[in-house]
């Protein structure tokens, strides 16, 4: 790989034009940032097909005008990764992790263009405005700004921009892994999304990823003898699959409180009151009681979801006739399980309550499990500045219901952590792989701001 300036230089010699490269940009500012997130809203990444090249691109112009090397690889056709490094001591390095790749849109239910970056009411609008692009530009902020500032670093950090994480990451940081190891090399602290920063009731909560429920995505599949829609018989491929689905519906899997999901409830409690305060702060005990559960599922589905695994049934398909009776049909479940189980154990644990319909489970995709330790000097650093920056504030531990890129890298023995500061109230959490997808422009200014202070923290002795 070759760095943006030698490209460049070399171009100039084979062109035979006086070429100089960009004078040094000044550090970024807050307003730079905000143009910086529309245009990367801007940029068409919508997975799939991906073409997050569009993205290396972007950042490469940026990298560029700075004056800074950088390393770029496709892992196939458009399938584009950027990274750079500033050097710094001998302190384990940290990596800046984010994704560049969007989930599509359907522009009939949206109120803007979904890719317009659109500044209307005080929001920032634009698929990826919270997955992950606003928080991507907060690290290219960081990163500029430790670069422009010349006090050296006790570590080295690493800007890491990927492909694929909304589809697994094969093309992303899975990728890389294997094929550039060395980005990886004697790292020890990792910054990613999966957490959350929200405001309510006049109180302020930092969520840190520490680990996430495990993707185990599988599909049922069925055959049966085919017919025609007008002579049903005692059992066909469609039949089987739907016994198979009221037999999960019918049986939820029993829930159980793990260690970070109970720290993170009881964190929770401190600002609660009466019964939730309670049922929060004694949660093995409240989820013995189906009631509660139902309520808690009610009030909050992403808390319920912490209590126990989970299947989704999203996908389903048999006959392509109403009058035919299909040979095969399949159904396609996103489950999740708590990281103190295997996939293996999981899919076992399924595969007995569905036993006798007839149906077969294959595994699309599982990952491994692991919990970063909360017991760290960046962890620690995050609990002091935003403590700092927000009185009365608090950074609890969280663990997340959806899967991120860390699962790679937890699997390195890198301690990684989802940490995103932009603070928003309760009805801003609005679009994530939903309609009119909007980050709140003050949020977004004061996170920035925010993100930099913390692993300034870190990489200044």
């Amino acid at each position: 790989m070759i760095s943006g300036k030698y490209l460049l230089a070399v171009l100039a010699i084979i062109l035979g034009t006086q070429f100089s490269l960009p004078v040094a940009a000044q550090a970024p500012s807050e307003d730079q940032a905000v143009s910086w997130l529309q245009e990367l809203i801007r940029t068409d990444t919508i997975n799939p097909p991906g073409n997050e090249y569009r993205a290396v691109e972007f950042y490469a112009r940026i990298f560029d005008a700075y004056g800074i090397e950088y390393e770029t690889a496709e892992s196939a056709p458009g399938r584009g990764n950027i990274w750079a490094r500033i050097p710094g001591g001998s302190e384990p390095g940290l990596i800046l992790l984010q994704h560049t790749d969007v989930v599509p849109a359907d522009r009939e239910y949206w109120s803007f263009e979904p890719l317009s970056g659109d500044l209307a009411d005080g929001y920032i609008y634009g698929r990826g405005a919270r997955d992950m692009k606003g928080l991507g530009i907060a690290h290219l902020y960081t990163f500029l700004q430790l670069h422009e500032s010349g006090v050296p670093l006790n570590r080295d950090v690493i800007f890491l921009a990927t492909a694929d994480e909304e589809a697994g990451g094969e093309f992303g940081v899975g990728w890389l892994v294997e094929h550039r190891p060395e980005i990886f090399a004697d790292v020890g602290f990792l910054l990613n999304e999966g957490g959350g920063s929200s405001r309510s009731d006049n109180e302020i909560v930092f969520g840190v990823e520490v680990t996430q429920k495990v993707p185990v995505w599988l599909r049922l599949t069925a055959v049966d003898v085919p017919g025609h829609g007008s002579a049903p018989r005692v059992t066909s491929s469609m039949t089987r699959i739907v016994r198979a689905l009221n037999a999960l519906l019918d049986n939820p899997f029993p829930p159980r409180i793990i260690p970070p999901v109970q720290e993170y409830f009881e964190g929770l409690s401190v600002a609660m009151s009466g019964e939730w305060a309670n049922a929060y702060a004694n949660m093995p005990v409240a989820i013995q009681d189906p009631a509660f559960l139902l309520r808690l599922q009610e009030r909050s589905p992403g808390h319920h979801s912490l209590t126990r695994d989970t299947c989704s049934m999203t996908r389903m398909e048999a006959s392509n006739k109403i009058n035919v009776v299909a040979p095969e049909a399949w159904a396609e479940l996103d489950c999740r399980i708590l990281p103190d189980k295997t996939s293996d154990t999981f899919v076992a644990e399924l595969e007995n309550l569905i036993a006798g319909t007839g149906v077969e489970v294959d595994v699309i995709m599982a990952f491994s499990s692991a919990i970063s330790t909360a017991n760290s000097r960046l962890f620690s650093a995050i609990q002091a500045v935003t403590g700092e920056l927000h009185p009365g504030s608090r950074a609890l531990a969280t663990v997340s219901t959806g899967f991120t890129d860390s699962h790679f890298t937890r699997d390195l023995g890198i301690i990684s952590y989802g940490f995103n500061p932009m603070i928003t109230d309760e009805g801003d959490h609005t679009g994530v792989h939903g309609n009119d997808e909007r980050v709140p422009e003050a949020a977004f200014r004061r996170g920035v701001s925010d993100f930099y202070a913390v692993v300034r923290n870190v990489v200044y002795d």
